[in-house]
């Protein structure tokens, strides 16, 4: 990695790539430290630290602990997050959408990023509504005027607008998705105050410096894991029969019909996580029940520790990992389109017994994906349990995004130097 970088900034065009992004991330930074008026951030910060096991908690991490102070850029890339799946489910439920993504072209890919965008500002007014309800109600705001809220909602909307389109012009003239590498850049800004807690815990409790070492070992373990996962994949022989066009022979080619692992990345541990975290998200805005009562009994239960919680969770998991590959390779489709192309499995009859074929292999390297997305998920939780902290929950899901995107980026730069290699070599 740090020698693909090496070599990048050795090519003057890629270098000015490099250096857009990075002043690009260090706008976002600046704008995650400036809050917004009329917020007490200091108690701000204290009632976050009660909500580590709360969807609240999520949305910190990936703004890059900008929620928890409520700084211009607090919604981060959720918002656009958040309407992209929303646009994405609504594309297979609406044919008009549908029909926009496959036939429309460039031009209807145009008009459904617009879609996304104009869903982000609505979803961004929502957010920031309901994030200054929750500060005004419990006592946050030095002032709760109709002038203050006008402006921090609208400060919040705005930031979360102008990180959406810092994150297009990364990928327009950066380098890699710029959404992704924003939200690269606010979890990985969080490390300096976790190696900070890290050396507070051992100072406080000097015996269990044993804890440290285990979370520690335990990320590393999961960067291998996702490192060795994210680019397998298992692919399908497809040959091409010949065809006479003309007086030109075409075709009678062998191809290779890839079929990733991990196709859905890391949107079933984010969707699943959202769900599992309902109940305890809505517990600690409610009156904490008395000691030995069936709501006390039941809140332990599906406490982010409980075995309970981590069953339901992992099964979640399963369960979207099927959805989302469901979604993202349609067999049907795909054994039409060889079909049209005069291509073919070997042993398998083009049409219904191709699908079947496809869609047999693809439920079993879903399974294999799914199980995958667990142990990242379930392992964070079983090591915070060990070592009694419950804010280690969302820690494979930060994994998997950073291992995942510095991957993506790597290859990026990669594919770029590759074709400016062919480009000289062209002339």
């Amino acid at each position: 990695m740090i020698q693909t970088i090496k070599k990048a900034w050795g090519i003057p065009e890629l270098r000015k790539k490099i250096i857009f992004t990075a002043l690009i991330l260090l706008i976002f930074r600046i704008g995650n430290a400036i809050p917004v008026p009329y917020v007490n951030t200091e108690l701000l910060s204290n009632y976050m630290d009660q909500l580590s096991t709360t969807v609240l908690s999520l949305y910190n991490v990936m703004s890059g602990g900008a929620f928890a102070q409520a700084t211009v850029f607090a919604l981060g890339v959720q918002p656009y997050i958040n309407s992209s799946i929303i646009i994405q489910l609504l594309t297979i439920a609406i044919p008009a959408l549908e029909r926009m993504a496959r036939e429309g072209g460039e031009e209807g890919k145009k008009k459904i990023q617009t879609i996304t965008r104009y869903a982000t500002v609505a979803i961004a007014i929502l957010q920031g509504w309901g994030y200054f309800m929750l500060m005004k109600n419990y006592g946050i705001l030095t002032n709760t005027s109709v002038w203050a809220a006008l402006v921090i909602i609208v400060s919040f909307i705005a930031g979360s607008s102008f990180v959406m389109w810092m994150g297009e012009q990364i990928t327009e003239f950066g380098i890699g998705n710029g959404i992704s590498i924003i939200l690269f850049a606010g979890i990985l800004s969080r490390v300096p105050s976790m190696v900070s807690s890290g050396h507070s815990y051992i100072v406080s409790n000097p015996t269990k410096w044993w804890a440290v070492v285990l979370v520690v070992l335990g990320i590393l373990a999961l960067i291998v894991l996702v490192t060795w996962v994210n680019g397998a994949e298992r692919r399908i022989p497809v040959q091409y029969a010949k065809r006479q066009v003309g007086r030109k022979m075409y075709g009678g080619q062998a191809s290779t019909l890839p079929m990733k692992v991990n196709m859905s990345g890391v949107l079933p541990i984010i969707f699943a996580q959202s769900i599992a975290m309902i109940p305890s998200t809505i517990a600690a805005f409610c009156k904490q029940p008395a000691e030995g009562t069936v709501m006390y009994h039941f809140l332990n239960a599906i406490d982010t520790k409980s075995v309970l919680y981590m069953v339901c969770y992992l099964l979640m998991i399963i369960g979207f990992s099927y959805f989302y590959a469901t979604i993202q390779f349609n067999p049907i489709e795909i054994s039409n389109n060889l079909k049209k192309n005069g291509g073919f499995i070997p042993g398998f009859r083009p049409g219904k017994p191709t699908a079947d074929f496809i869609k047999k292999v693809l439920n079993k390297v879903t399974l294999f994906g799914a199980i995958y997305l667990g142990v990242v998920a379930i392992l964070p939780l079983l090591i915070g349990k060990i070592v009694n902290q419950s804010s280690l929950s969302i820690g494979g899901t930060s994994v998997i995004i950073v291992v995942g995107v510095a991957l993506e980026t790597v290859q990026a730069l990669e594919s770029q130097m590759l074709m400016r290699q062919y480009k000289g070599f062209l002339e």
